[in-house]
């Protein structure tokens, strides 16, 4: 099998020989080519036919984020991993919004290059963890509020909403969670007014679409 073939573009030298240590010891990957600014790196990713470009997001003469795009403009098959000091949601989206297939922080670059060049080699996207975080963040922000759905029942709602899908009896769910028989069936007026469902059926078809149950035995 081939060795894979990896271009380092980062005008720092410091973070260049930490990298460069590393992957001399691992055997299937093979440094052909090292940029020390935006556009040198665009040139000798499209020279070199390389696999992967590791981009420092700050070159010089072509920012990294630009230089990826045009490297991906021209050759789509390319990974590049941007290398950044930046923990910072607008520059992770950038990077992504350009194309690049992986994001990783520059104080834990050494540690992660191998994993990293691994992840996207097989078609994936790698993100150091501080990023991962700042990802599921933005994403669970951008989801829109449900004012009918899920999102809208109190944790006591929901709970009597699983019980009632799981074939509990008015009785049962009382009994389970130590409330009387009038608070449940409270609950499950205010279940069919919330959700805008009129029967048992429903609560129930609605709750295993949901997640809350999945009615196996």
């Amino acid at each position: 099998m081939k060795p894979l073939k990896i271009l380092l573009a980062d005008d720092h030298m410091i973070v260049l020989e930490g990298i460069r240590r590393v992957l001399a010891n691992e055997s299937g990957l093979e440094i052909v080519a090292e940029a020390m600014d935006g556009r040198q790196a665009v040139a000798l990713a499209l020279d070199s036919k390389v696999d992967v470009v590791f981009m420092d997001i700050s070159m010089p003469k072509l920012n990294g984020i630009e230089a990826a795009q045009q490297i991906l403009r021209k050759n789509p098959h390319v990974k590049v991993i941007i290398l950044s000091m930046h923990a910072d949601k607008r520059f992770v989206e950038r990077a992504f919004k350009a194309g690049v297939c992986g994001y990783l922080l520059k104080n834990r670059a050494v540690t992660e290059v191998v994993n990293a060049i691994h992840c996207v080699s097989q078609g994936k996207i790698y993100l150091s963890p501080g990023i991962t975080d700042i990802v599921v963040k933005e994403f669970v922000d951008r989801l829109p509020q449900q004012e009918n759905g899920i999102g809208c029942l109190t944790p006591r709602e929901r709970e009597v909403l699983q019980l009632i899908a799981e074939g509990l009896t008015t009785k049962e769910i009382a009994a389970s969670m130590n409330i009387s028989e009038k608070t449940v069936e409270g609950h499950r007026q205010n279940l069919m007014d919330k959700l805008k469902l009129r029967s048992i059926a429903q609560l129930t078809k609605f709750a295993v679409r949901e997640g809350l149950s999945s009615l196996e035995d």
